[in-house]
């Protein structure tokens, strides 16, 4: 069996026929692995499936190609065994290709799905953190007013009714995400500082250091709340003359550090919010969100001096708002 000299016509016949082989393996490929066949049947499956395939489209090539007088020669099918070599591994090399493409789909699904149920769990357990603050800080707050009540203060009891109503329309409604800029935590702040100061009056004094550099920085949603609401409690309005609340957020090297200090009464014994029991329940709430947003990339400790008086630094990646929602209404009023 000759050749005649008219290659490209032999060529462009011969590509004809491989592509034409190769359909119905695809048409295989698609079905054995829609069924999700073992890899190892597959295998056996596709080696014999491409043979015959092969042997059928070099015979009718060579078939074709004499009649068009492209080949010269006559017929012979130990002459058909050896021209199917090169299209049978064609073909195999496409099944393996195919395949170790197809597996490589799978697998980047099975992660993107895997990063997917990760990030909704993730929300689910930050949002869940983020509801934890409301009930405390509500039975907290009613706790006061019912307190306000006994003592006979109904004027006071009712501002603390409107403060409270205010500060939940204000953090219940807004569609909010998981961080906000300083300026808008800072607007919450003194919201919830109103009602405190209904309860204590000059008892509280509060004073605020903030960098402008630093009102635009993303912080957990409430993330002051919970530890304003932690240094009243537990330090200042357990003093009979009152005390005093500092807060100091500033930028320093690309870290956003914020401290809250305050006064309190000497107690024997110092505390942490890294320990899991006798820690407060907004202060875990504040190092479980700070946990699940930053990893480990976030510092958040607490001390407590001999005289009583209490620091929680937290010391945060520092990162612009992409727009400030919200500015700070005006300075914490003392």
């Amino acid at each position: 069996m000759s050749e005649q000299p008219g290659l490209m016509r032999y060529d462009a016949l011969l590509f004809v026929f491989y592509s034409l082989a190769a359909l119905p393996i695809t048409g295989l490929l698609r079905a054995v692995w829609r069924r999700e066949i073992p890899l190892r049947t597959i295998s056996w499956l596709l080696l014999v499936s491409t043979f015959v395939t092969a042997l059928v489209a070099t015979a009718l090539f060579v078939k074709v190609a004499l009649s068009i007088g492209v080949m010269t020669g006559g017929f012979h099918w130990n002459a058909i065994l050896l021209r199917m070599q090169t299209i049978w591994f064609l073909l195999m090399a496409y099944c393996a290709m195919y395949i170790g493409v197809g597996y490589q789909l799978v697998a980047l699904e099975e992660t993107r799905r895997a990063l997917a149920a990760t990030a909704l769990a993730k929300e689910a357990e930050l949002k869940a953190l983020r509801y934890q603050v409301h009930p405390h800080f509500l039975f907290n707050t009613l706790n006061a007013i019912s307190t306000l009540v006994i003592d006979e203060r109904p004027g006071d009891a009712t501002r603390m009714l409107a403060q409270l109503a205010d500060f939940l329309r204000m953090t219940l409604t807004q569609q909010v995400s998981h961080e906000v800029s300083v300026s808008q935590e800072l607007a919450f702040t003194e919201h919830y500082l109103d009602i405190e100061k209904v309860r204590l009056g000059e008892r509280l004094t509060v004073d605020l250091a903030v960098s402008s550099n630093a009102l635009d920085a993303a912080v957990p949603y409430l993330l002051l709340q919970p530890l304003v609401e932690n240094a009243i409690r537990h330090g200042i309005a357990r003093r009979p003359e009152g005390g005093q609340l500092r807060i100091d957020i500033e930028v320093v090297a690309e870290r956003l550090h914020l401290t809250v200090w305050n006064q309190g009464v000497a107690e024997q014994g110092e505390s942490s919010p890294d320990e899991g029991e006798g820690s407060a329940i907004g202060l875990q709430n504040v190092r479980d969100r700070l946990s699940h947003l930053y990893a480990t990339d976030y510092q958040f400790a607490m001390s407590v001096a001999e005289d009583g008086s209490c620091l929680v630094e937290a010391h945060l990646p520092y990162r612009a708002m992409a727009h400030s929602q919200a500015s700070l209404s005006g300075a914490l009023r003392s």
